[in-house]
């Protein structure tokens, strides 16, 4: 700082512990502040809406009830994952979330004409239950991860 205003500081009845103390408490606030806002931001989860053909509503989705702390992606790893993983022995095709498109998700539970629908293996589960693993599997579908935003942080 200039000789001036270090000067003008002790003047006024500041010394020289209290100005560094000052400028700690306001650097320590300035900062507290940006963080809050970021915490803010990272933590409001982002909306998305997904209309679906089979129950002809607007579903509204977010991290809460879409990602992967929601009771779809417990549904799909409960059962579609018991046959679609890596060397099982049903002949299944391996899934994740990200196999396909959000619309191509859309499109699998809304024609059902993947093995698994035809042959009864979904009657185990609530068409509610479908759209919440379509719910699930439309937000983490392939091309829906942005590296470079916070906005679908969980």
């Amino acid at each position: 700082m200039s000789q001036a205003y270090r000067n003008l500081w002790i003047s006024k009845g500041g010394t020289e512990v209290g100005k560094k103390r000052y400028l700690i408490f306001a650097v320590a606030f300035v900062l507290a502040g940006n963080m809050s806002l970021a915490v803010a931001a990272v933590t409001r989860p982002a909306v998305g809406k997904r209309y679906d053909k089979t129950t002809g509503m607007c579903r509204e989705l977010h991290f809460y009830n879409s990602g992967w702390v929601s009771e779809g992606h417990d549904l799909f790893r409960n059962n579609c994952k018991t046959c679609h993983n890596h060397n099982n022995n049903k002949g299944a095709r391996f899934l994740y979330s990200e196999s396909f498109t959000m619309e191509g998700w859309n499109r699998v539970f809304y024609k059902k004409n993947v093995k698994c629908a035809q042959d009864g293996s979904w009657g185990k589960l609530s068409q509610e239950q479908l759209s919440r693993v379509n719910d699930y599997l439309y937000w983490n579908a392939f091309g829906t991860y942005d590296a470079n935003t916070a906005e679908r942080c969980g």
